[in-house]
């Protein structure tokens, strides 16, 4: 079993953490009722609706 032979500095952790945060999501689709952009697996912001259901109320403010 491999196993460091040296601790990892936290400056060292922090910059190879910093990669995974600098990626954009890419994979937006488009509401197909508002034809508004939406994440995938998540309820849209305009209509309130997921999978053709209502499932929030949107208030027009």
């Amino acid at each position: 079993m491999a196993v460091p032979k040296r601790k990892s500095s936290k400056c060292r952790t922090g910059r190879r953490k910093a990669q995974n945060m600098k990626r954009a999501i890419t994979r937006a689709g488009v509401d197909p009722e508002s034809g508004a952009p939406a994440l995938p697996h998540r309820v849209c912001p305009t209509t309130g609706k997921y999978r053709g259901r209502q499932v929030v109320t949107v208030s027009d403010e």
